[in-house]
C-alpha cells in the first residue's frame, strides 16, 4: 500500500495547514488541515480493509493473423462487504496498456474483455498484469502484480488465392513441358498394401529393407511452387511494403498446400529455405519471425522446384527476375504503385501497392 501523488500532496497540505493553524491559532485553517489529514487516513483505511479479490487473466488466441482479433480477459470477483475500485494495466510488447475495470460491488463477479493490438508480425509478451486497488478519493492505493507472462505470435494474413497454373512442369533434362498424367518426381515411399500397382514398387529400397515399398510420384497436374521472398532492406522504400510482401508469400504458400502442391519457401538473404508438402503452419511461423536484412543475395531454386516460381519483392531486381525465368512458369510480384500487368521476357510481372492488389491480379491472370 502507498499514497498516490494526489494523496501525498493532500497529506502534506493537510499537515502544513494543521500545523500553521495551531501555531497561529487559526481555528478554521486548523480544522481544514485536520479534515484533509483525516481524508488521507480514511483513504488508507479503505485500502487496508478492501474486499478480498479473486482475479484470473487469459489471452486467446495465442497465434493470430495480423490485424485479427486477440483478446485479453479479466475475471474478477469480490468476496467482502465493501465495493472495490480498481485500475488495471497490462504490459503488451513492453508497453503499458490501460484496462477499464468497473466498480466491483460486494460479492460481484465481473468479466472484462480488452483488445490486444496485432498490427505487427512477430512474437511478443503479454503480461504481467498490474492491479491497483484505489482508496477513498484516489488518495491511496494497493498495487499487486499478477498474471503470468504469455507469448502471442502474430502471423501474416492469408488472402484468398485461387491456385496455380495447372499442368506446368519442368522436364528432368531442363526442357519445359506440360503433361496431363503420369509422374516422374519421387516424393515419398510407403509400405505395399494389397491392391497397389506392382509396377510402382521401388525395388532398391525393397531389397535393402526386406519390405515391399511403393513409390509415390508427384502429380504433374499439381506442380511444385517455389516462393522466393526478397528480404533485402534495400528493396523496400518503407517497412510497410515488406509487410505486404510477406502476406503475399503467406497467401500463395497456404493456397498451394491446401490444393496439394509441394511448396518451397526461400528468402533472398539465404536465411530461410523450407519445404512443405501438407501443413502451412511451419512456414507461417517462419514468416511471422522474418525481418529485413542488410545483405543482398541470389539464392538458387533447386531444379525439382522449377515448375512455378513466384518472386516477391519491393522492386524489380534483375537477378531475381532471371531466377524466375528458369521456371516453367515464372512470375515477379512487386509491391509498388499499381501498374498494368506486364512481362520481362518470359516472366510475368505483376505490380500492386497492397497485398490485396497483387493477389487479385494473380487470381485474374494466373489462376484462371
Amino acid at each position: 500500500m502507498r499514497l498516490t501523488l494526489r494523496g501525498t500532496g493532500t497529506a502534506v497540505l493537510g499537515l502544513l495547514m494543521l500545523g500553521v493553524g495551531l501555531w497561529w491559532r487559526y481555528a478554521g485553517m486548523a480544522a481544514f488541515g485536520l479534515a484533509l489529514t483525516a481524508l488521507v487516513v480514511a483513504s488508507i483505511v479503505s485500502v487496508l480493509v478492501a474486499s478480498p479479490l479473486s482475479v484470473t487473466r487469459t489471452v486467446r488466441p495465442r497465434t493470430v493473423p495480423r490485424l485479427a482479433r486477440c483478446n485479453g480477459r479479466l475475471e474478477l470477483s469480490a468476496t467482502g462487504r465493501w465495493p472495490v475500485a480498481l485500475d488495471a494495466v497490462d504490459m503488451v510488447a513492453g508497453s503499458p496498456m490501460d484496462v477499464d475495470v468497473p466498480l466491483l460491488a460486494p460479492g460481484a463477479v465481473e468479466a472484462v474483455d480488452y483488445a490486444i493490438p496485432t498490427e505487427r508480425r512477430g512474437v511478443f509478451d503479454v503480461g504481467p498484469l498490474t492491479l491497483r486497488c484505489k482508496g477513498l478519493a484516489g488518495l491511496a492505493q494497493a498495487r499487486t502484480v499478477l498474471g503470468e507472462v504469455v507469448q502471442v505470435r502474430v502471423v501474416p494474413r492469408v488472402l484468398p488465392v485461387r491456385g496455380l497454373p495447372s499442368g506446368a512442369r519442368r522436364g528432368q533434362v531442363g526442357a519445359d513441358e506440360r503433361v496431363e498424367r503420369g509422374g516422374t518426381d519421387l516424393v515419398g515411399l510407403r509400405e505395399y498394401v494389397p491392391g497397389d500397382d506392382l509396377r510402382r514398387l521401388h525395388w532398391a529400397t525393397s531389397a535393402r529393407t526386406g519390405t515391399l515399398m511403393i513409390r509415390e510420384d508427384a502429380d504433374p497436374a499439381r506442380p511444385h511452387l517455389a516462393v522466393l521472398l526478397d528480404d533485402s532492406a534495400s528493396s523496400y522504400a518503407e517497412e510497410q511494403r515488406f509487410e505486404e510482401a510477406v502476406e503475399v508469400a503467406a497467401s500463395l504458400v497456404t493456397s498451394a498446400l491446401e490444393q496439394g502442391h509441394p511448396v518451397r519457401l526461400l528468402t533472398s538473404s539465404g536465411g530461410t529455405d523450407m519445404e512443405e508438402q501438407q501443413d502451412s503452419a511451419p512456414i507461417l511461423s517462419a514468416l511471422a519471425d522474418l525481418e529485413l536484412q542488410d545483405v543482398d543475395g541470389r539464392p538458387t531454386v533447386p531444379v525439382r522446384d522449377l515448375d512455378v516460381v513466384a518472386v516477391i519483392s519491393g522492386r524489380s531486381v534483375p537477378a531475381l527476375v532471371l531466377e524466375a525465368g528458369r521456371a516453367a512458369f515464372g512470375a515477379v510480384l512487386v509491391v509498388d504503385e499499381k501498374r498494368p500487368v506486364g512481362a520481362a521476357g518470359s516472366v510475368l510481372v505483376i505490380s500492386g501497392a497492397r497485398a490485396e492488389d497483387l493477389v487479385d491480379s494473380w487470381n485474374a491472370v494466373v489462376a484462371r
